[in-house]
């Protein structure tokens, strides 16, 4: 199956959400949560990405994940996940139990596509301080793809990973994932990467980029979000419409795209240090904002 059937597939199968000026939307995706051992990058940004959610759980935003929360290549199991990050899944709850937690599975969370893992994995966890299994999120929908469509436009935005557009990385994910585990996970401690990624390898990342625009141009300039390749995209109007809302494990810092008052941005959360010596963690737009309308074709 090549790129252009996977997004078809995803596209057509996508969970479709409606939506107006008046709702609220933020995206994230490749947060890649671990252990906290020396090969979790999230660790480093955890501080900042719970600041981020407090904000937009406050402010009333429904939060969309595009793929690669869980880091379940170097990790066999969640659980040891949930505990690092146990204030964060509570977080991640709060939007869940008001329908506002919108979640798609990337290659490093591929396992998620199967319902019957999410509910045995997912829907609670044993908490040793009272010696009980504790509801964590029940009921909960992973997607491989997600459309928003507009209540009085009609305009579609399409929503997934992007690994559609990475033929290794969606077919051969079970390879790869062995790989990370036994051979790139302990090479990180040296500094090496994983060549596998296209987040770190700059010929896959033009190659998946490239494959991407090609099935936006074939399906009418379709506004698209995807993530995966960890670089920020944020299109003219006019342009390929073509977004990526980067990743959570940028150096000191997180991106991500917002769509509020009928306007999407690309936004960075990062912490900055003041005058008077004190450490604050900062919302800087980086694109935008821009009217949905203005990418909206005919």
């Amino acid at each position: 199956m090549n790129t252009r059937k996977r997004l078809n597939r995803a596209y057509k199968n996508a969970r479709v959400i409606s939506f107006d000026n008046t709702n609220k939307l933020v995206f994230f995706s490749d947060c890649h949560r671990g252990d906290k051992s020396f090969a979790d990058d999230f660790a480093r940004n955890e501080n900042i990405y719970q600041h981020a959610l407090q904000h937009y759980y406050k402010e009333g935003f429904s939060y969309f994940e595009l793929g690669d929360g869980d880091e379940l290549w170097e990790n066999i199991s969640f659980e040891t996940i949930l505990k690092a990050h146990k204030n964060v899944y509570q977080l991640l709850q709060k939007f869940h139990f008001e329908n506002r937690l919108h979640l798609i599975y990337g290659n490093h969370d591929m396992v998620y596509r199967d319902p019957k893992y999410v509910k045995k994995h997912l829907s609670t966890y044993f908490d040793p301080k009272d010696g009980r299994e504790e509801i964590l999120f029940q009921n909960l929908e992973y997607h491989e793809a997600i459309v928003l469509k507009h209540c009085d436009t009609n305009q579609e935005i399409f929503m997934c990973h992007g690994h559609q557009a990475d033929w290794m990385n969606y077919h051969g994910w079970r390879f790869n994932r062995f790989l990370v585990r036994v051979l790139w996970k302990p090479l990180q401690i040296f500094g090496i990467s994983d060549p596998t990624s296209p987040a770190k390898n700059y010929k896959e990342l033009i190659k998946v980029e490239r494959r991407l625009k090609k099935w936006i141009v074939e399906n009418s300039n379709l506004m698209t979000i995807v993530g995966h390749t960890h670089r920020p995209r944020f299109p003219e109007p006019g342009d390929i419409a073509f977004f990526n809302d980067g990743s959570c494990v940028h150096p000191r810092s997180i991106t991500g795209i917002e769509v509020e008052n009928g306007q999407i941005s690309l936004i960075k959360w990062h912490i900055a240090t003041h005058e008077d010596g004190t450490l604050r963690v900062m919302r800087v737009l980086l694109e935008g904002p821009q009217k949905l309308i203005d990418y909206k074709t005919e």
